[in-house]
């Protein structure tokens, strides 16, 4: 597909500068590519990577008219309100991660072994286990690919130069949070569970035998069981997430009916 220098000022511009702004926003929360540790000038690229990618699709809808300067306002602000919407519902599955390795880092005596050494926020072991593996499982099985569709999806949801209906959204948000925390949750139940067992076997012990030192016994056994459970677990927990974050790429509204 060719342009004119014409067409390319009045057609394609407008719509690939309001597309860069909700890519944009976007970007700030998008789960790997939003990274902080990843270099400012990278999500550049990748924002006009993906700017390029849903171009096309959107000249076949157009921008809405733009003749002042305060439609430009107007269209550029809802276009950074959408994006920052969309990174916020995609970045939730990742704070999901981070909610299972923190409950499991405590149920294990885990949470303060070499926490925060990996990403730049404070986090347990277990909590950087669980979120780095997770963001290079997703970035291994195609992350790059389901965002864009889920770009083009937002685009048909959220139309160009339209701030998004607060009531909608807040409903949306609502329901997104609640199964981001159902999601941390769950990832972390063998844990929770597997505690819980151990400390009331404990609880036994030191009722049977209250001469025996419990704490001595049972603090180095409770950390190396957490271990070896997590060695096990990782991967099919991570397999799971990674199911329930590519339904939510692909229906990020879905929750409300």
């Amino acid at each position: 597909m060719t342009w004119t220098l014409a067409e390319i000022a009045g057609d394609v511009f407008p719509v690939f500068i309001l597309a860069l702004l909700r890519i944009g926003a976007a970007m700030a929360f998008l789960p790997a590519f939003g990274e902080r540790a990843v270099p400012l000038r990278i999500k550049l690229v990748l924002t006009l990577a993906l700017t390029a990618l849903v171009l096309p699709t959107l000249l076949a809808t157009g921008a809405p008219p733009l003749e002042r300067p305060a439609d430009w306002v107007l269209a550029g602000g809802a276009e950074v309100v959408s994006g920052l919407f969309l990174g916020f519902t995609f970045r939730l599955m990742v704070f999901a991660l981070q909610v299972a390795g923190t409950i499991a880092a405590q149920s294990t005596s885990l949470a303060q072994v070499f926490g925060g050494a990996v990403t730049p926020d404070p986090q347990p072991a277990l909590g950087n286990i669980f979120l780095m593996a997770g963001l290079a499982l997703a970035a291994l099985s195609g992350l790059h690919v389901h965002l864009t569709e889920a770009f083009l999806l937002s685009f048909l949801l959220l139309p160009v130069g339209n701030f998004p209906n607060s009531d909608i959204i807040s409903a949306w948000a609502i329901a997104d949070v609640s199964r981001m925390f159902v999601v941390g949750f769950t990832l972390s139940a063998p844990f929770v569970a597997a505690a819980m067992l151990y400390n009331l076997a404990l609880g036994a012990i030191n009722r049977a035998m209250p001469q025996l030192m419990v704490a001595f016994v049972g603090a180095p056994a409770l950390t190396l069981g957490g271990l070896a459970l997590a060695a096990l677990s990782v991967p099919f927990l991570l397999t799971h997430w990674w199911y329930l974050f590519e339904a939510s790429i692909f229906a990020p509204f879905g929750p409300v009916r």
